[in-house]
Formats: C-alpha cells, sequence, structure tokens
C-alpha cells in the first residue's frame, strides 16, 4: 500500500457511515468454515484456499447452507457475530443492519428465539467492547409460501425481540420467478406491527422485481435494485419516492451481473436522483470491504469528498438504527466533510 493509498484507506474508514446490505451468512471466514467443518467431520467442496471460488449464484447459495450448517451450537453463533462487528469496525462503519436467513441455518429449524438470543449474545458482547451497533433483518426466502411467509412474521411479533428491527426477503430471483404477490400479505402484517420492510431485487431477475417491492411490498428500501436502470420509469419512481437502494458492486461483479465497474449502473442511479448506499453484502465470501467499495467507486466515476458523504448518508438515513445515532452519525459526516475527520 503506497503513503497516498494508506491516507486515502485512513481517510475511508473515518468517514461516518452505516451498512444496510450485510447478510451475517456472508461473513464465515474460509479459516473459520474449515476449523468447523473438521470439528464436524464435513467435507468441503474445495478446498480451503478456493472456497470462494464461486461458478455463480446458484453455487453461492448452495454454499451458504453448507456453512450455515455448520454453526449448530451457540458458541458458533456468538463467535460469528462477534467476528462481523470487529468487521464493521476495522471499516470505521457506525452501524449496520445485518441480514439472515433462518432457512439456511438447518441445525436451528423451529428454534428461531434460541437463534436471535445467540446472534444477539455475539453482538451485544461486541457493543460492550465498544464495536458498532447492529440490527437484525429477519429474511424469507424467495421458495417459501405464502402462509411460510405469515409464520414467520407472527413468530416475529410474538418474540418481540429487541434486536429485530426489518423483515427482509431474498434468494434467487430469477429462480424463483415473480413473488411480490405471494408475500404482500406478510410484508403488510409486518407493517403494520412496526417491523421495516427491506426487500432484495433487481439483481439476477430485471426491473419488475424492484417495482413489486415498492407497489406490493411497501418497501422502506432495496437491496441490491440495480437493475431499476432497464426501465426508465422505474428510476424516476424511485427518485420521486426517494427510495434508497443497497448497492454492492463488487457482489454484483463477482456473481455476473455486471461484467465490470465501468458498466455498472450505480452512477446513473445516482445521477438520476436515486438514493443510492454502498454496502458488501457477503463480505467474506466475495472479498469485499466497505472501505474499497468505497474507494472502487470513487476511481470509477471520480466521486468527490461531496459525493462520498452524500452516499455516506443516505446510508445512515436509509438505515434502521435509532433516531439519536442517526443524528449523531450525520453530526460526524458533516465534520468529516469539513476536514475535522483527524487525519
Amino acid at each position: 500500500m503506497t503513503s497516498l493509498h494508506a491516507t486515502e484507506h485512513a481517510r475511508l474508514k473515518a468517514l461516518p457511515k452505516a451498512e444496510i446490505h450485510l447478510h451475517l451468512e456472508g461473513c464465515f471466514e474460509a479459516s473459520l468454515i474449515a476449523q468447523w467443518a473438521r470439528a464436524e467431520g464435513v467435507a468441503l467442496p474445495r478446498p480451503q484456499e478456493d472456497l470462494f471460488k464461486f461458478s455463480g449464484l446458484a453455487d453461492f447459495l448452495g454454499f451458504l447452507d453448507l456453512a450455515c450448517g455448520l454453526a449448530r451450537t451457540q458458541d458458533r453463533l456468538v463467535e460469528l457475530s462477534y467476528g462481523l462487528s470487529q468487521r464493521l469496525a476495522a471499516n470505521g462503519t457506525g452501524y449496520a443492519d445485518v441480514i439472515f436467513n433462518p432457512t439456511h441455518w438447518h441445525a436451528w429449524h423451529g428454534r428461531l428465539g434460541a437463534m436471535l438470543d445467540a446472534i444477539d449474545a455475539g453482538f451485544t458482547a461486541a457493543e460492550q467492547d465498544g464495536l458498532p451497533g447492529v440490527g437484525l433483518c429477519v429474511s424469507l426466502l424467495r421458495t417459501q409460501t405464502a402462509d411460510e411467509a405469515i409464520e414467520l412474521v407472527d413468530t416475529l411479533v410474538a418474540l418481540r425481540h429487541p434486536r429485530v428491527v426489518a423483515l427482509s426477503v431474498d434468494g434467487n430471483e430469477a429462480a424463483a420467478g415473480r413473488t411480490g404477490p405471494r408475500f404482500a400479505e406478510a410484508f403488510r402484517k409486518a407493517g403494520a406491527v412496526g417491523l421495516r420492510r427491506t426487500v432484495h431485487a433487481g439483481e439476477s431477475s430485471g426491473p419488475e422485481g424492484v417495482r413489486d417491492a415498492v407497489e406490493l411490498l411497501g418497501a422502506d428500501r432495496i437491496d441490491h435494485g440495480v437493475r431499476a436502470i432497464e426501465d426508465p420509469a422505474l428510476v424516476q419512481l424511485l427518485a420521486e419516492k426517494q427510495i434508497p437502494l443497497g448497492v454492492c458492486p463488487t457482489s454484483n461483479l463477482v456473481l455476473g451481473v455486471y461484467p465490470s465497474i465501468d458498466l455498472h449502473p450505480i452512477e446513473r442511479l445516482r445521477q438520476a436522483g436515486v438514493p443510492v448506499s454502498l454496502n458488501t453484502d457477503d463480505p467474506a465470501l466475495l472479498g469485499a470491504s466497505l472501505v474499497g467499495e468505497y474507494a472502487l467507486c470513487r476511481h470509477t466515476f471520480g466521486w468527490t469528498d461531496a459525493v462520498t458523504a452524500t452516499v455516506a448518508g443516505t446510508s445512515i438515513a436509509a438505515s434502521f438504527a435509532n433516531a439519536n445515532l442517526k443524528a449523531s452519525l450525520l453530526s460526524q459526516l458533516n465534520g468529516w466533510q469539513a476536514g475535522d475527520a483527524g487525519l
């Protein structure tokens, strides 16, 4: 790393920001998976050094099931959650909304309350050690039924776990087909009891899923959403309604949504007035870091400090953090813009 590089890294780490599109399932380090696999006598699909070389989204999602299946004890969930918080701190992230999908965690099926308590224990320990705050977004899998979706919401309502801030839906759009109508009632119920709503759309399928997320699911924000660029009227709708997108450029490149960063639409969406934020999606598995995402877009699209601060401000405003934390982070962001980042 050159001195200029080191300076830029330090400045972007100091940038006050949130991360709003990050999966617990995507924060397994290869060494941790290998360690747990040896303990369980489970064969890995590839050598450890090639573990995260995926052939596409389907291979990637299948691997998630394997990794999550190894996290069968409370101690392992605590270790994983604490490690995620350390990753946030290393990137100067002030808060994160973390998505997790109960369907991937086979050892915990039917024990969502216990699973939430174990994840919460890891994040609570991290926060007590001065690491960033975290909210949990509990996610449906796209292939689930309408009844299963409603059952999940009913369970979340019954548990009323203080760590849970939102209902989410994720999974392979291209494989599952249109799911907006199927989950509309579950998302309506979630909104009625005060849960926020975040929806994966516009990644492996086109803009139609993004429109469904807005019109049928009442999404507070969209995870990915980048393929909205293919429908100018939809881009206009997102801009008019100021619905933020949790964009993950490196993820989109690694998983083949776009062939190069130059062809990625984040800057066109931003210039069209759509609120965009930068996120890592599955950072350990995809080799991404939040500081790296900002550096990538600054270099590719010529983002100035003012544009960088606007994107960071969107990440904070679009997060499900409490009002006091948002206000504190936005105040710190004003200081960063004014050159008071301590660098």
